[in-house]
């Protein structure tokens, strides 16, 4: 189980990045952080579906995150359920 202090510093850099995902019609939500620490992202709205969103993800997202917890390994993307 990842301890409660990690998620929340995951948190404190997705707030960073939000106004500027925001500002795109985008966003993004935390869906989990596994035990060998890969955050797990749902990009939403505009960034669920542009064509540069994995370079967001990986450029800036992951980037941001690596930097203020460097015990997260990396970050992923999980797609939206279609219903």
């Amino acid at each position: 189980m990842v301890d409660d202090k990690i998620i929340s510093r995951v948190e404190d850099a997705l707030e960073q990045l939000r106004p500027y995902l925001i500002a795109d019609k985008g966003n993004v939500s935390l869906l989990e952080i596994t035990d060998d620490m890969v955050v797990k992202l749902r990009l939403l709205g505009a960034c669920g579906s542009c064509n540069m969103s994995m370079m967001t993800l990986k450029a800036g997202i992951e980037q941001t995150i690596l930097k203020a917890v460097p015990e997260i390994k990396g970050v992923e993307a999980v797609a939206a359920v279609e219903n």
